[in-house]
């Protein structure tokens, strides 16, 4: 099944951690009283791995010029980003439910705003912004033959906007091989299946015809996860080659057993029952290798 000789120690440490994130993010949306709890689920193992090993990144030097760049398009589902923000040591937990959407003195918001937080690389909100940003700032690395790579999440609702079919196109274009997207598909968006609300199947096939290599995975399997960000070849802003866009399968609510799959938790509040029923439920599923 796996191709790439992936350490499986490294590997354990990482689902440890998406375990320790996915306990805090609960905790997080429960006392801010606000969130999009599946989707913030199904992202976690690929934005553990990222900034906690594929990312070459300094969460306290967040400005520095020859960093990775990680753009969450799917910017209703920033709290997941600001939990490993927390757990990296750049907010305390209490610090951010203190600045969460106040009238005086908010720093952290439903969607991400880069004014008021130095890790956030791009505002997001209006979905479909996310990947045109990114293919630009692809772009301004080959200009300045700069080694870093972008990467961007978007969501598979998200794909219904057509801004992003125009950056794929783009990207293909200029085959921007500096450039990684990650389709979070988790198969549901806010109002039902995206099978049924806009059909973006058969969505390999349609990726590869605009030019971009495509990687599909489980994408809530770290193992596969790790393996997939390590078979990406090493940054190069200069030579032309395919984007790369990793098809991400997920389960939307990951983890949690009463919201795995259920559109209802798209969106809202989580009640003190439902908190420890979600905590249990988490604990449950631990992945033990």
């Amino acid at each position: 099944m796996y191709q790439y000789n992936i350490d499986i120690e490294m590997v354990k440490q990482l689902e440890e951690k998406a375990f320790k994130i996915r306990k805090d993010l609960l905790n997080f949306i429960y006392r801010i009283g606000m969130g999009h709890l599946g989707g913030e689920l199904s992202i976690v193992d690929m934005a553990v791995a990222l900034y906690y090993k594929y990312m070459n990144y300094d969460p306290k030097n967040p400005k520095w010029e020859d960093r990775d760049r990680l753009i969450l398009s799917k910017g209703h589902c920033s709290e997941t980003l600001y939990t490993i923000f927390s757990d990296m040591g750049c907010y305390t937990m209490d610090y951010m439910v203190e600045h969460f959407e106040t009238l005086s003195t908010a720093k952290f918001g439903m969607h991400s705003n880069r004014k008021y937080v130095p890790q956030i690389e791009a505002s997001a909100g209006s979905l479909g912004h996310g990947l045109p940003i990114a293919l630009g700032l692809a772009l301004g690395a080959r200009k300045q033959k700069k080694n870093w790579r972008t990467f961007v999440i978007v969501g598979d609702g998200e794909l219904d906007e057509g801004s992003n079919w125009e950056a794929i196109m783009a990207a293909g274009h200029y085959e921007l091989g500096n450039l990684v997207a990650v389709v979070d598909k988790n198969k549901l968006q806010m109002t039902g299946l995206t099978a049924q609300v806009m059909n973006i199947n058969p969505l390999d096939q349609k990726l590869k015809a605009f030019g971009w290599d495509v990687i599909s995975i489980d994408g809530n399997d770290m193992y596969a996860v790790c393996e997939a960000l390590q078979s990406l070849a090493p940054a190069d802003p200069v030579s032309r080659r395919k984007p790369i866009f990793i098809i991400s399968n997920t389960i939307k609510g990951k983890g949690v057993d009463f919201m795995e799959g259920n559109v209802k938790w798209h969106g809202g509040a989580i009640a003190k029952e439902q908190l420890d029923e979600a905590l249990t439920s988490v604990n449950k599923n631990r992945k033990v290798r």
